[in-house]
């Protein structure tokens, strides 16, 4: 009867460690939102990952984790991360729906693409430098680039059955 037991107890192992595989997997949409209003904060206030993590006492791996979500951040950090960067705390949760509102329904965040990709080097880098142009000029970028897209959109739908 132990045998059995033990055996049991084995072949159980891998299907936890499966379960626990999917759910690192899969990050909670506020801690994505969370992570992402860390980077965008960090990156306005033009602070490295090193110096904001010698900040608030973690390595910049630990930051990098905090910013893709992959790891939670706790009320304790983010205060200190608030403290480190100068802002309310409640900056890291602005965009996302208000807990009362869905009355009780699971609701689900979509994280803005705008918001990710303005967060990413080159995002940041093309609106630095459009807003060196006078704004005649911008409007003109504006404007070429949506001739691009519906030229994209219409050659996407052509391709489509």
């Amino acid at each position: 009867m132990k045998r059995y037991v033990a055996a049991q107890v084995r072949t159980s192992r891998p299907a936890q460690a499966k379960q626990s595989d999917v759910a690192r997997e899969s990050v909670h949409p506020v801690d994505r939102h969370v992570g992402q209003q860390i980077r965008i904060r960090r990156m306005q206030s033009n602070v490295s990952l090193g110096d904001l993590g010698a900040g608030i006492g973690v390595s910049l791996q630990q930051v990098q984790k905090y910013e893709s979500g992959k790891n939670r951040v706790s009320a304790s950090m983010l205060y200190e991360l608030a403290n480190c960067l100068k802002i309310p705390v409640s900056r890291f949760f602005e965009g996302l729906p208000d807990p009362e509102t869905t009355q009780g329904q699971q609701f689900i965040t979509e994280i803005d693409g705008k918001i990710a990709y303005i967060s990413t080097a080159e995002g940041r880098r093309l609106i630095d430098d459009v807003l060196l142009l006078s704004p005649r000029v911008r409007s003109r970028v504006v404007a070429l680039v949506s001739s691009i897209v519906d030229e994209e959109m219409e050659e996407h739908k052509d391709v489509s059955p």
